[in-house]
């Protein structure tokens, strides 16, 4: 290392099946003490905070990495010491120790031919790429590197990891299946290993459900109790103790168990972090000094591993929806009624079944107000309008029924047509009592009703809970009422409706309700408070047509025949046959003139 630089940095790919990653400075020379950091970290360069050791006062400079994640790259930092002069050599060592062969130690820079047996590719890093110095050497001196026997613990051997075959029903909805399973058996001496490859981007936005559930007949009678743990990229299986816990200083994971008395246990990770997961099983048997390993007892577990969108389908209180931001597609509950949680279960805010019942009835019992505007639009013969407020009344009942968001539920169709037509015979009340009040020819009313129903309609479709879908027809029809008013008040040079007090008994009220019902639906209504706020919007917005709707038209008075006249008088009779054609009127004879 040249005066000039502070630090070198090296990474080795450490492949499947590798029980420890030994990472050692060797031959350290040129400045009294090897005064020098070294640092080593997984998937990315070293922070401060990564494991480190100080080699001045180490020696040998040595870190040992047990259980480290297969199919990732480690990085190794070599730092100096700050205020060191002149240059340091030295050499960096890596070992990594296959546990499927645990008697052999090999470095990452093993020739193309010696690494064709092992499970994985070491990878392609050179000798001269992890230090200044070449590798070390056979004792007879030759230049090719030799395997480097060590000594393994106990326990540092591998199991055969069994893998699971995918299976893709829908999106995030995937089964993972066990060859020769769904029952696996699980013997007394040794783990069963499993892995689950969840796919990046297809599989990160789901819920990883895994349930175990033990043959208790298969115990024999035994105490025993099988623990699962499931960790990423790495199986935990060096030793009892970690199977029970499934942590290490470097390594955690979720732990299962099932025996006798709990044959059932169920474990679900939202969200779960792609590639590789290990399961591992182990059965120990319950003693007085705690879990030892069992002696003849083998125990079969039913295992069962499969993605889903959502927890339960979010149960009854919740709605599963996919979900896409920044082009991450993701699975969520939408959770109604208070309830909260992963999947729903939260029910610390939840409201209760008194409260959903009553919020059901006040919005459903709120619609029997549009009785009086039927029986008034009835009463002063307009039945069109009539139609239309009964139509508003049935489907506002039966869709606020339906759109509870407890289990005090009742639907008569799909809620997609209950909603649309609520909406739809909202607006046509607006619209055809304010067009009604402009009092206009009854063709040119019949035409505004049906072009106003085909163009309520499409705005529906478009955005059903946009504002301007009330607003805009209501303008609309404000204008052609302004309109109508206009222009009668300047043909009869009189103000139109005449009468003071149509004005104050009647419009002005019925003015002034109708607006608070808008002000209350834009500005007022929310989430919490859409029980009774759009209960009273019903009130108002019925009690509202009450008072606008028009009185009764006149009717027209037809001309009938004159009186007939007392005294004397002459009239004239049309000769029958000159009227049927029989006669030619030219020779009309004056009889056809009678008197009276």
């Amino acid at each position: 290392m040249a005066p000039h630089n502070r630090s070198y940095l090296y990474k080795v790919f450490v492949p499947s099946y590798t029980s420890r990653v030994l990472v050692e400075v060797l031959r350290c020379r040129g400045v009294e003490g090897c005064p020098l950091w070294l640092r080593v970290r997984a998937k990315a360069p070293p922070l401060h905070n990564s494991t480190a050791l100080d080699c001045r006062e180490h020696a040998p400079c040595q870190l040992t990495l047990d259980l480290p994640f297969w199919q990732h790259w480690y990085y190794v930092l070599v730092e100096k010491h700050p205020g060191v002069p002149g240059t340091v050599s030295f050499q960096v060592n890596v070992q990594l120790t296959d546990c499927s062969r645990p008697s052999l130690a090999r470095p990452p820079f093993l020739p193309s031919s010696a690494s064709m047996n092992m499970p994985h590719s070491f990878g392609s890093a050179g000798g001269l790429a992890l230090g200044d110095s070449p590798p070390p050497t056979s004792p007879n001196s030759t230049k090719h590197p030799v395997p480097i026997p060590i000594t393994s613990p106990a326990g540092e051997r591998c199991w055969p990891v069994r893998p699971t075959l995918r299976n893709e029903l829908d999106t995030f909805s995937v089964h993972f299946y066990i060859f020769f399973g769904p029952n696996v058996s699980v013997p007394p001496d040794r783990p069963a290993v499993f892995v689950i490859n969840l796919l990046p981007v297809l599989d990160s936005g789901g819920v990883l459900n895994l349930e175990l559930r033990l043959n208790v007949s298969s115990l024999c009678g035994e105490n025993v109790t099988v623990f699962g743990c499931l960790n990423h990229e790495v199986p935990l299986t060096s030793g009892d103790n970690s199977s029970v816990t499934c942590e290490t200083e470097s390594l955690a994971g979720f732990l299962l168990s099932v025996n006798a008395t709990a044959s059932l246990s169920r474990l679900r990770i939202p969200y779960p972090q792609t590639g590789s997961w290990y399961l591992s099983l182990r059965s120990l048997c319950a003693t007085e000094h705690g879990f030892e390993p069992c002696t003849n007892v083998t125990a079969e577990v039913y295992l069962r591993a499969y993605l889903s969108p959502c927890i339960n389908d979010c149960g009854i209180y919740g709605q599963c929806k996919l979900l896409r931001t920044n082009n991450y597609l993701y699975a969520a509950c939408e959770c109604k009624a208070g309830w909260n949680g992963w999947g729903c279960t939260d029910n610390a805010e939840a409201f209760s079944y008194g409260f959903q019942l009553l919020s059901t009835l006040l919005l459903c019992l709120s619609n029997v107000m549009f009785v009086p505007p039927v029986a008034i639009a009835v009463r002063s013969h307009y039945l069109l309008e009539a139609a239309v407020y009964i139509f508003t009344m049935f489907f506002s009942t039966f869709y606020h029924a339906c759109d509870q968001p407890g289990i005090v539920v009742f639907c008569i169709m799909e809620y997609d047509v209950l909603q649309f037509c609520d909406f739809l015979g909202s607006l046509m009340s607006v619209w055809v009592t304010v067009i009604a009040m402009a009092r206009l020819q009854p063709m040119v009313k019949q035409v505004l009703y049906l072009l106003g129903a085909m163009l309520l309609s499409m705005a529906l479709q478009m955005d059903r809970h946009g504002l301007w879908n009330l607003l805009g027809p209501s303008l609309f029809a404000l204008g052609i009422m302004a309109i109508a008013w206009t222009a009668r008040t300047i043909r009869r040079r009189h103000c139109y409706p005449p009468t003071w007090k149509r004005w104050a008994f009647y419009l002005c009220p019925g003015a002034l309700i109708a607006a608070a019902a808008v002000l209350l639906y834009a500005f007022v209504e929310t989430e919490e408070n859409y029980f009774y706020i759009h209960s009273i919007w019903h009130l108002l917005i019925a009690g509202s047509v009450g008072f606008l709707l028009p009185p009764r038209a006149k009717s027209s008075r037809r001309m009938g025949p004159l009186p007939r006249r007392k005294g004397c008088g002459y009239q004239l009779c049309v000769n029958e046959q000159e009227e049927l054609g029989l006669v030619d009127p030219a020779v009309a004879s004056i009889n056809s003139i009678c008197t009276s």
